[in-house]
């Protein structure tokens, strides 16, 4: 059979890599299509895949400005020429389930969510624009956007989502159903949780719908320390209103990241996540998380057993939530064998059995 595995960026890497990067191992010998690739960010993985890039790519400028070119996109998808694959395999949150297939194609799109700036969060995406030129332009740019998301939301034969989440919003913007499989854990769970140092962790990428500058300023006002591994464009504003007890280390290896999961008191999440891969890593090293109790949290956090949440996105309603961590002992091996449910060889079975049945169908 063959396989194209097409994925929407290939410029960092999140959650989204690390599923398209379980996909690559399930299927080695499938290429990945993309309408950009910033090889040098990415591990040597990716570096060493088939990886085949739109005419995007070649514009100057536009591993950096990229998203000076949304409307360049929906074209640039319809330009991927998979007509010699039995199976197309997306793996989309913005453009790349809209590729074009044929009736005797199967299209399976694996999403991490539909296009957020153009939904859900499309007065927040504008509120955040700066630029008195893109204000103008963006509302309708992002209306054609919008258009043609919902038009190509029907081309994938059938949607596995990430969450029940986002299924709910696959079922409200596209009128779709889904099968829900959760992402992998993506690292091998450690044997044992190794010490309980004095901090509080969060990685994530630096952007503001993630809501990292509620977390500094509860933490300015607690005084206590904070860590936080990640890289966005929202990292010089972060770091303005950072205190002397909050530490922004910027990018770093799978390593680090590690060795911080494994030595924190506990792992920070504010924003509203589609599913939320770190906050399980957290929990295979046994570690709680505190966690804004909507979205994808919800299915990866059992409050008062792995995690705690607070409920309102204010500064006031985490510390709440960590002033009541102080009191609340958790057990490390119970936290594990949670976050072991997740894990990737369950992702892989789950996934085969999806394909194999629409396959036969």
């Amino acid at each position: 059979m063959r396989i194209a595995l097409v994925h929407d960026y290939l410029n960092q890497h999140g959650g989204a890599e690390r599923v398209l990067e379980v996909f690559m191992n399930m299927f080695p010998e499938a290429p990945v299509y993309t309408l950009i690739a910033n090889l040098e960010k990415m591990p040597e993985r990716f570096r060493q895949a088939d990886v085949r890039t739109s005419f995007i790519q070649n514009i100057p400028f536009s591993k950096n400005h990229y998203k000076k070119m949304l409307s360049l996109f929906p074209l640039a998808v319809e330009q991927m020429d998979l007509r010699g694959y039995d199976l197309v395999l997306s793996s989309s949150s913005a453009f790349v389930k809209g590729v074009l297939t044929n009736p005797n194609q199967l299209h399976i799109c694996y999403c991490h969510t539909p296009m957020r700036y153009v939904w859900d969060l499309y007065h927040q995406y504008l509120e955040e624009i700066t630029n008195p030129f893109f204000s103008m332009a963006l509302p309708r740019i992002l209306h054609k956007i919008r258009i043609w998301d919902r038009v190509s939301s029907q081309r994938p034969d059938h949607y596995i989502s990430n969450s029940h989440n986002v299924s709910a919003r696959i079922r409200k913007y596209y009128n779709r159903e889904s099968t829900v499989v959760h992402p992998p854990v993506s690292f091998a769970k450690p044997s044992a949780a190794t010490t309980n140092e004095d901090f509080f962790l969060i990685v994530s990428r630096l952007i503001p719908y993630k809501r990292i500058d509620l977390v500094i300023e509860a933490f300015n006002k607690l005084n206590w320390p904070l860590v936080i591994i990640g890289d966005g464009y929202d990292k010089g504003r972060l770091e303005k209103l950072a205190g002397p007890t909050v530490k922004l280390l910027g990018y770093q290896s799978d390593q680090i990241i590690h060795e911080h999961y494994a030595k924190c008191k506990a792992f920070i999440l504010a924003g509203e996540e589609d599913f939320g891969i770190t906050p399980l890593e957290a929990q295979a090293h046994g570690k709680p998380v505190i966690a804004f109790g909507k979205g994808g949290a919800l299915e990866t956090v059992v409050a008062e057993s792995t995690g705690l949440f607070f409920n309102e996105p204010s500064v006031d309603s985490l510390i709440s939530a960590l002033l009541r961590f102080q009191n609340v002992r958790f057990d490390p091996l119970q936290i594990r064998t949670h976050a072991d449910k997740f894990n990737e060889e369950r992702f892989k079975k789950e996934i085969k059995v999806c394909i194999d049945q629409l396959m036969r169908k």
